[in-house]
């Protein structure tokens, strides 16, 4: 049995895998973090799925989320990532995203991958045994955007925030009958 919300319905496995082998693993590495920033940004409004069926073309698009190349994009690389089809084409997304990578060297006390762990809350105790009674935001998903907006970073709210947290396995949201809860 696995989360209810990871089931494909048009014959991909997307879904399934993503959530087997990604969703709630721990996830370390500035740029692999940059890219889970900038990700879950795009699908602010959106379906995940939509996001994870244009995952290479972004990482095409976004020189593999390489945090140096993206914060030297400028107006042309704007432009041509508003002509791409094969990614979300969102003006702000794209520019926050751009923002974000300079934000990300801008850090001078820390790095991103400190930063962002520094707000995992502690392993919950007692899973949660429908969708329902998953949070969308948390006390530290709410302190994590709060900071990280405070140094510069865009289209990082506190829902945003706890999605990212779920993704990288800040937290770990899966059911208590799933079976990955048991990795």
């Amino acid at each position: 049995m696995r989360c209810p919300w990871a089931v494909d319905t048009d014959g991909s496995t997307l879904y399934r895998d993503y959530h087997d082998q990604e969703w709630g693993t721990p996830l370390h590495g500035r740029d692999e973090l940059f890219e889970r920033v900038c990700l879950e940004a795009f699908q602010s409004g959106l379906s995940w799925i939509t996001v994870l069926r244009k995952r290479e073309a972004f990482r095409a698009a976004f020189a593999g989320f390489d945090v140096e190349a993206v914060a030297a994009f400028g107006p042309e690389d704007v432009e041509r990532m508003m002509a791409e089809p094969a990614i979300i084409r969102n003006r702000a997304k794209i520019e926050a995203s751009i923002a974000n990578a300079r934000a990300v060297l801008a850090l001078a006390d820390t790095d991103l991958d400190t930063l962002l762990w520094s707000f995992a809350p502690p392993a919950r105790v007692r899973r949660a045994r429908t969708v329902e009674e998953v949070p969308a935001i948390t006390d530290e998903s709410t302190a994590m955007a709060r900071e990280l907006k405070r140094r510069g970073f865009r289209f990082v709210g506190p829902t945003t925030a706890y999605a990212l947290m779920q993704a990288t396995g800040m937290v770990d949201d899966h059911l208590a009958d799933c079976w990955v809860r048991e990795r």
